[in-house]
Parts: C-alpha cells; sequence; structure tokens
C-alpha cells in the first residue's frame, strides 16, 4: 500500500512538473510563428481536433455580428495569401489564466498588410492540456478598424 501512495505522488508531481515546463502561451506564440510563416503543418499540431472559431465584429448600427468559421477554411485562407503581400499580426500582451487542464490566453492585437494598419482587436484563446501539451480548442477576436487605445 506504501508503495502505491509513493507511485501516486511520483505520477502527481511528474504530471504537474511537465505543465510547468510548457505554459499555455508558448502553444499561442508558435501559434503565431506558424500563422506568420504561413506553415500550416505546424497550425494543425497546435490544436485540438473539434477547434471552434468565432469574430466579433461591431456594425456601423451599433449590433453586434458574430461569425463563424472552420478551422481548415482558415488554414485554406493562410495558405493562399500571395508571398508579396505581407502580414503581421502584432501582439501586445499576453495575459495567462490556468487550472492546470484548462487554460485562456487573452491577447490584443494589430494587425497589419502591407506595413499599413488593417484592424485590431483581441484574440481569446481556449487551450486544454492533452498528454504532454497545451491544444487550442477554441479561438474568438474581434476586429476593430479604428486604433484600441
Amino acid at each position: 500500500m506504501k508503495r502505491i501512495i509513493v507511485l501516486l505522488i511520483f505520477i502527481s508531481f511528474n504530471y504537474l512538473q511537465a505543465q510547468e515546463d510548457m505554459h499555455p502561451e508558448e502553444t499561442v506564440v508558435a501559434f503565431f510563428n506558424a500563422f506568420h510563416q504561413q506553415d500550416t503543418l505546424a497550425l494543425k499540431e497546435l490544436i485540438y481536433d473539434t477547434v471552434k472559431m468565432q469574430s466579433v465584429q461591431a456594425r456601423p448600427d451599433g449590433t453586434v455580428k458574430i461569425s463563424n468559421s472552420g478551422f481548415d477554411a482558415f488554414l485554406k485562407s493562410i495558405a493562399s495569401i500571395p508571398q508579396e503581400v505581407t502580414f503581421e499580426e502584432r501582439i501586445k500582451d499576453y495575459q495567462v489564466r490556468s487550472d492546470g487542464l484548462m487554460a485562456h490566453v487573452w491577447t490584443p492585437y494589430e494587425f497589419y498588410i502591407n506595413g499599413e494598419m488593417s484592424h485590431c482587436g483581441v484574440n481569446s484563446f481556449q487551450l486544454i492540456w492533452v498528454g504532454k501539451q497545451w491544444k487550442i480548442f477554441y479561438i474568438v477576436d474581434t476586429r476593430k478598424p479604428e486604433t484600441c487605445e
């Protein structure tokens, strides 16, 4: 019985240590690195199977529009950006909350196309701990054409 308890403590410690070695924001940083490199294979490695993507936009009349998009469509749009077009999502901050199994990463951003700001907003990433890594299972963002101060 004593051996079982020691084994359980050891396993629990190793599980927690593995999570401490990889922080949720590292997955989000890797996501943006792959995004900027248009590396769809790397993006797929960071995503949970049933990922959901949404975008929230304010309409001119003050109402809110929520758009749903599939991850495959997102990958196709990233892969189809011509090489002569430069794009950059500049992340302003990473705010992280985690309970060890689930995490939330909040990232205010500005999006630039060919050096000109296109829009700004905030991304909200929901992640879950799967095996030995954090996987993104939900992404929602806001998009505003004006500056986000």
